[in-house]
């Protein structure tokens, strides 16, 4: 038996898994395809996720430094499109942000994860998990045909239509919003991205699948435990979820121990006072996305400049550096 059966090999379950295995947890992780593939995220990420890969991955998934963003009310005009007269900077003179290869970051966390002793089988699509007193039992048709896998505890990370969430009684998150990404073979060799504010309620960018807002009212069931974006642990501005996802997988593996099912109450405790503070900022941040434009464009102009935040963290807009930042405008 199983301490935990992971449905879900992207970093939010990779990173639970090594975690985990690395506290002496025997760990399975099933995910259905190729790690990392298909494809469903920008890859537009804080300088926060080097604390989660080995140094020596870094040259391999690192591809660009990017110093700011730059915020568009109503879409680019004239005969280069990509600039917009409207547009309001925000910038630092370090890098806010790295892009990388996404699907290596993925390739990278299962890797550690497998490392740190954790079973990795990709090619599994769970069709099936049962509850009871004494564990749970995860079924997945793999390459060999149809096994059931017994375990202690099971962890969904698949997603946001998250199989694991639907099976065990789980609610939902608030928001499923739909978004596309598309690809421009075009090289783009600026270090700022491009931000409009011109889709209802949200926003549309240049640099993902299903984007879940808000948690559930429950993350944790009898035997289970969502992580990432099957718990919603995103940021509700944008919508991204990897750092938030990894550092609840971090809270999980630290708090669940998979012989006391009681444990999923302090997880569930402990991940919303991780992120409760910057998610609750977040939905105020996504608020302005739909205020008039006028009161938008007075409150962009009023901070647009050099600024001292951090993306993954909107708490970080009372910090000592924000503050510096807004004394240097004068």
């Amino acid at each position: 038996m199983y301490d935990f059966v992971v449905v879900g090999a992207g970093p939010a379950g990779s990173r639970f898994s090594r975690s985990a295995s690395e506290r002496g947890r025997d760990v399975l992780v099933l995910e259905s395809g190729e790690v990392g593939r298909p494809l469903a995220c920008s890859g537009h990420v804080s300088l926060d996720v080097w604390e989660f890969v080995p140094d020596d991955a870094r040259p391999e998934l690192f591809q660009n430094d990017v110093y700011g963003a730059r915020f568009h009310l109503e879409g680019a005009t004239g005969a280069d499109r990509r600039e917009a007269p409207d547009g309001y900077t925000f910038y630092k003179d370090q890098p806010v942000s790295n892009a990388i290869d996404r699907v290596g970051l993925d390739e990278t966390l299962a890797e550690c994860a497998a490392d740190a002793g954790a079973e990795v089988r990709d090619g599994h699509t769970v069709t099936r998990v049962e509850e009871d007193s004494g564990g749970v039992r995860v079924t997945a048709r793999g390459p060999d045909g149809t096994e059931t896998f017994r375990g202690r505890m099971v962890v969904g990370a698949d997603g946001p239509r998250s199989k694991v969430r639907e099976a065990v009684g789980l609610p939902e998150p608030d928001e499923l919003l739909h978004g596309v990404l598309g690809f421009d073979d075009a090289p783009d060799h600026r270090d700022h991205v491009d931000v409009h504010l011109t889709v209802p309620r949200f926003f549309a960018w240049r640099i993902s699948g299903a984007i879940p807002i808000g948690p559930p009212d429950r993350t944790v069931g009898r035997r289970s435990l969502l992580v990432g974006d099957a718990a919603a642990q995103t940021k509700p501005f944008t919508g991204g979820g990897i750092l938030y996802g990894m550092r609840a997988a971090d809270v999980a593996a630290r708090e669940v121990d998979p012989r006391q099912p009681a444990t999923l109450d302090d997880y569930e405790q402990a991940w919303r006072a991780e992120l409760r503070r910057d998610q609750r900022l977040g939905h105020l941040i996504r608020a302005g996305y739909s205020m008039p434009r006028p009161v938008q464009k007075a409150g962009l102009r009023a901070f647009s400049g050099e600024i001292g935040v951090h993306m993954d963290r909107p708490t970080s807009v009372f910090s000592k550096a924000q503050l510096r930042a807004l004394l240097s405008w004068g």
